[in-house]
């Protein structure tokens, strides 16, 4: 009985030091994770983002009676801060940070006859919703480029349907259309590993980047790329700041 008690508080014993172990190299790896910072600026007067006329549709025109719609190719601040600009890293992840997709599920909204957000920035293979906010029916029609294995698909939304799931299996920027309303038009942007997207301040920030050294590259849908190199140190944060000249 001596022996087998023994035994039994050995074992018991290695058990709780491995739980503590990984709990212990969970929260090391936590600690490890950085992250990449920056503002993403427009050079110069934005261009003129010209109206929508939505008569065509009395719900989509009722909709924008108070606040007119306008093409959301440059969305800028009145510092010159640049919105939906994707950043994400282009080289320099490996392992699994580089396999690793997000576990979130974000929603591309259909919301008076825009879409919400105009840029939505994806894993590959990421799970993501295509909802609809109108009473007006839509037609989702991405066209990504079929050599990069990524699959086109057209499909209605009337008012009321069911959310579309879908996801992307390669990196590409791909554009989106309805086939009813022609202003209605968006993006894509599937990448692999941590990435960020601008807001009305420009700021952007990627989060759960490994210590390490990278190119960050950022993507605007007119104003093009531009990259830089970036240092990680372990829970700590880079900055790389972009600023794109109008064409």
């Amino acid at each position: 009985m001596s022996k087998r008690y023994n035994f039994a508080a050995v074992l018991s014993a290695v058990v709780l030091i491995c739980c503590g172990a990984l709990i212990l190299g969970q929260k090391v790896d936590a600690a490890g994770e950085g992250k990449i910072t920056g503002t993403v600026k427009l050079d110069g007067a934005p261009p003129h983002m010209k109206g929508i006329d939505m008569g065509k549709d009395p719900y989509c025109s009722k909709a924008h009676a108070s606040d007119p719609g306008h093409l959301e190719t440059y969305v800028v601040g009145a510092d010159g801060g640049m919105a939906n600009v994707v950043v994400y890293i282009s080289e320099g992840l490996t392992g699994s940070a580089a396999a690793e997709s997000s576990a979130t599920e974000p929603v591309f909204d259909q919301k008076n006859c825009m879409y919400t957000p105009h840029v939505l920035a994806l894993d590959v293979n990421q799970k993501f919703k295509v909802t609809t906010s109108d009473q007006t029916t839509h037609n989702i029609h991405p066209l990504p480029n079929p050599m990069t294995g990524n699959i086109p698909w057209n499909q209605s939304q009337p008012p009321g349907a069911a959310a579309v799931e879908k996801s992307w299996k390669a990196p590409e920027m791909i554009p989106v259309q309805c086939n009813i309303h022609p202003w209605m038009h968006g993006w894509f942007v599937v990448v692999k590993g941590p990435h960020g997207t601008s807001d009305t301040k420009g700021d952007y920030t990627i989060n759960n980047v490994p210590p390490g050294n990278y190119t960050v590259t950022a993507w605007q849908e007119a104003a093009g790329t531009q990259t830089q190199k970036v240092t990680v140190a372990a829970g700590a944060a880079g900055t790389a700041n972009f600023t794109f000249k109008a064409k």
